[in-house]
Parts: structure tokens; sequence; C-alpha cells
């Protein structure tokens, strides 16, 4: 029985994944689209470990015969996926260790780090209390209207802890690389990260200024790793195209808070329930 309820989740986490496609809403609407199809089918699957996990690999559930089976499989998953995580902090904690290698300047009244570097590079690195660095090239080359547009959108990956939280979605997407169109979604969501930022800063500063700072910013590679990274810099043409067409365009208003997507989480924890079915 323990076996059946593996496949009917991974049944229905595959299935979801594949009833993903993109539509044209707003960044707002599509982040919380987006990340229900990212998180929903990995928080399925892992519920469903834990609840086997804990009824045990011995008794019975709807009077069929349990077995150690199931249960070895549940524990493999979840040391996988634990290693995994373990594997990603260890890569965590060594880039903010090299950040704070770097020497502090005071900019604008910003304490930030100072990477020796010509490369154009920006970004928030850390967990939940990250590090504005900046780099030596990107000082000497952009003028202070444009290094002011560059702090702003910094500013609004730090309200937004985004390196956090994409610490986290940055494991569930290693962790589920298997499932279908994972790697679509997440670069999605790095995307709709973007925007977000852009969109924060657009608020406080001109969009035309920071569209021309993105512009000179991606023409030099990337120059650190995107564990516990937020960096303004993308080496995508085609997401930099549509960043600058979202600054151009009118700003586009809040929209309706889309609950039924959070909700719909709660499914995520149906195979708990199942606990009580076994004896």
């Amino acid at each position: 029985m323990h076996l059946i309820m593996i496949l009917i989740a991974l049944a229905i986490s595959w299935g979801i994944r594949c009833s993903w496609v993109e539509y044209s809403e707003n960044w707002q609407q599509k982040w919380q689209r987006t990340l229900f199809f990212f998180l929903f089918p990995p928080l399925l699957i892992v519920m469903t470990a834990i609840a086997l996990l804990y009824m045990g690999p011995q008794g019975k559930m709807l009077g069929l015969q349990t077995g150690w089976s199931s249960y070895v499989l549940a524990l493999t998953l979840l040391a996988f996926f634990a290693v995994i995580w373990i594997r990603k902090a260890w890569q965590g904690w060594r880039s903010v260790k090299s950040t704070r290698d770097c020497p502090i300047v005071n900019l604008a009244g910003r304490r930030v780090r100072l990477l020796k570097t010509p490369a154009l590079f920006a970004g928030q690195i850390g967990f939940w209390q990250p590090e504005l660095v900046l780099s030596q090239g990107l000082l000497q080359t952009l003028s202070p209207a444009h290094l002011e547009t560059v702090l702003a959108h910094e500013q609004g990956h730090y309200y937004y802890r985004d390196t956090f939280w994409f610490f986290w979605l940055g494991w569930v997407r290693t962790c589920t690389a298997w499932l279908p169109n994972t790697d679509a979604l997440w670069q999605e969501l790095l995307v709709l990260r973007e925007l977000r930022a852009d969109a924060h800063a657009a608020s406080q500063v001109d969009p035309l200024l920071l569209a021309e700072s993105l512009v000179l910013v991606i023409s030099t590679p990337p120059v650190t790793s995107e564990i516990c990274c937020a960096a303004l810099a993308d080496n995508s043409v085609d997401r930099l195209e549509q960043r600058i067409e979202a600054l151009l365009a009118q700003p586009e208003s809040t929209s309706e808070f889309h609950l039924i997507y959070w909700i719909s989480f709660l499914l995520a924890l149906l195979p708990l329930i199942t606990v009580m079915f076994h004896s």
C-alpha cells in the first residue's frame, strides 16, 4: 500500500509539472503561478515520504500489508535531499566567506564590499542578511546617477530577501531536476525575481537610467555563482530585453492576491492524513 502511495504522489507531481505552460500575465500573477508549479510537486513527494517514514515498515493500511521496500525508498529519498542541502549550504557558506574577504567601503552612506575586478558586477551575497558587493570596475565605469539605479535595484533584492529564498528554491531545483519543466520553471523564477527588483527600483529612480545601467552591466560576463547571490547582471539577451521592455512600459498596477494558489499548497499535506489509516 505504501508503494502505491509513492506511485500516486509521483504520478500527480509529474502530471502537474507537465501541465505547466506560460501565460501572458503581469509579473505578480506569474510569480504566484510559477511558484506553485515549481514547489507543489516536490512538497507532495516530501510529505508522502515523511508520512511513510512515520508509519514505519510494519503494519497494515486499509487491510493491505506494508513492507520494508517503501520505507527504505522514503528514507533514501529524504537522505538524498538532506545531502544535497548540506552541499548547497557548504557552497553558500564558502561564497559568503569569500565575500567577507573583500574590503569594506562607504558609498553614499551605504556599507558595501568592494570586489577588486575590472568586470562590472553588483549583487547581494549572503543568506537572510546579505551584503552588497560592488566591483571596482562598476564604480569606475558608471556615473553617479547610474550607480544610484544599481543600488536601488539591489535594495529590491534585499527587501524581498531574494538570496535567502532562492537558496531554498535552488535546493528544490537540484533535488527535483528529474521532474518535467524544472529548469524552465527555474529560469522563469529568475526572470521574475529580476523584474520584481527592477519594479522596486523603478519606483525610486528613473526607469530609463536603470535600463541603461542594465545594458552596461550585461556587457560583461558574470563573476560569481548563483548560490546565495542575487545580482544585477544576467548573461541572457532574452531576459535583458524582457526587463528593459518592462521598465520602459507603463508601470503595472499591483495585482490582486491570488489566495487560491497558496491555499492549494495545503493539498500537499494530504499524505500526512493517511497516517490515521495505518495500523
